[in-house]
Formats: C-alpha cells, structure tokens, sequence
C-alpha cells in the first residue's frame, strides 16, 4: 500500500522530533511552541489521516491508535525519516507509544496521553467529546463570532485547556472548524474508547509521561496507571496547565519535551 499524503509544517534543523495532535484536533495545536522547540530541532508538526487538512485513510483501514501509527510511520519512511523523536498530545501520545513498541522512535514524550482510562473514565471521555463533537457542528457558522467573546471562548475551551483565556479567538474559532469537519473523528473515537493501551515492559526508549495538573478530560490520575504500564518512563505533572497544554503554558511545555528528546 502506497504511503498516505499528510499534510504537515517543517522548521528549524537538528534531530527530527514529530509533533502528533490529539483526536479532532489538527497540527496547528503545536504553534504555541513550535518556535521554542525548532531552535534545537527539526521540528516536523504533521495533520492526522482524516483531520485538519490531511485526506482520510485508504478506505477499509481500521481506526485506532495502533493502524495511526502504522499510517504515521509509512509517511515517514516517505520522507526518509527513521526512528525520530516524537512528542504527542491524547491520541497523538498513545500513537507516538505505539511507534515506540515498534522500535521506530528514539523517544516519545506523551502529554496525557489517552489509553490508560478505566472503563468508566472511557464512558467520560467519549461523552465528553461527543458532545464537544455536537456542539462544534451547530456552532461551525457562528465560530469566529464566538471565539472572539472571552466567556463564550472560555465556555467552549474549558474542559480542554486550563486558561482558556490564552486561547487566541483565531486559533479558537480553527480550532472549532477542525473538530467539526474531521472525517475519521467518530470512528476513532469508538475505537479508542474501546481500547487500551499495553506494554508492561520498556518500550525500548526514553518515555516521558507529562500529564495536566487541571486536566479535565483525561484525569490526572490516570497517570498513574501509564508508570505501572511503562515502569521506566518519567512522569512529570505540567503545573497550571489542561489536557491540552501548549496554550497554558508554552515555555513549560516546551522544556519538557527538549528535556524528553535529549538522549
């Protein structure tokens, strides 16, 4: 099977470190700190199959966070990247752990990655963005009206993001357009909800496991679970910041994941 065509952004030089976003999301989730991390890297941000502006999957594939990796890893075979340094947020996490198992990353740093929810946690989860997944449809034509009043941006962004407030109303009102539009969101999201993610072991390289302190979609504790799963890796709480955290807190973020793609 031909590689898929992602659609993605290039800067800075050094060792390659691939950003991958989080479900409904899309590559421009990274800018906060894609400057920060591009003095010492080469900094590849990349669209999933099947959201931001990337096409959806060759038909017949399955969803999942295992068949993204296998779709991220031909893409970069593409490019002649091999065994980069990866850093992902939620689903972009557990699929940045599963290119680890597989020996094609250097190093992964996971920002409350997704897959290690109990079954209760998972039933939150999925109801949490389905709904976030509604309200972005009826809203679509009204985003970037919304976006640029602060209490309504904070209202949409609230269970995401930490300071909702340092959302920029642009990004907000993209950032609602892309969950709304994603092809291959509800199929993923079935898929992830069912699924878990396993090692029980080293995955074979450095692990950084970086979670909110006021992560209101994945909880906190779910941590915990993600040492037990990968007994090496090194778990760091992101102090001040959400699920998703590169708005929060740039510089933090930023130096977690430099000090995670060190080796």
């Amino acid at each position: 099977m031909a590689a898929v065509e992602l659609n993605y952004a290039r800067r800075g030089s050094g060792e390659p470190l691939v950003l991958i976003h989080g479900i409904g999301s899309r590559w421009q989730m990274w800018e906060p700190v894609v400057e920060r991390l591009a003095r010492e890297r080469d900094v590849i941000a990349l669209d999933l199959p099947g959201f931001g502006f990337s096409p959806m999957a060759p038909l017949g594939t399955d969803a999942g966070a295992g068949p993204l990796a296998g779709l991220v890893a031909g893409w970069l075979r593409s490019l002649g990247i091999e065994r980069p340094h990866l850093a992902g947020n939620s689903l972009g996490g557990w699929v940045g752990l599963e290119l680890a198992k597989r020996g094609l990353a250097r190093s992964v740093t996971a920002l409350s990655p997704a897959g290690f929810y109990t079954q209760a946690e998972a039933i939150f989860m999925l109801a949490s963005l389905r709904l976030a997944r509604r309200l972005a449809r009826a809203v679509r034509p009204d985003a970037a009206r919304l976006a640029s009043h602060p209490v309504l941006r904070h209202a949409a962004f609230w269970q995401l993001v930490g300071r909702p407030e340092r959302v920029p109303a642009f990004d907000a009102a993209e950032g609602i357009r892309a969950l709304a539009d994603a092809p291959w969101f509800d199929e993923t999201l079935e898929a992830i909800a069912r699924e878990r993610f396993h090692a029980r072991r080293s995955v074979g390289v450095p692990v950084t496991i970086a979670w909110g302190e006021h992560d209101r979609l994945l909880l906190r504790r779910q941590a915990q679970r993600a040492e037990r799963e990968i007994p090496d890796a090194r778990v760091v709480v992101l102090e001040g910041c959400g699920h998703v955290p590169t708005y929060d807190d740039p510089p933090q973020v930023a130096r977690v994941i430099l000090e995670g793609s060190s080796t």
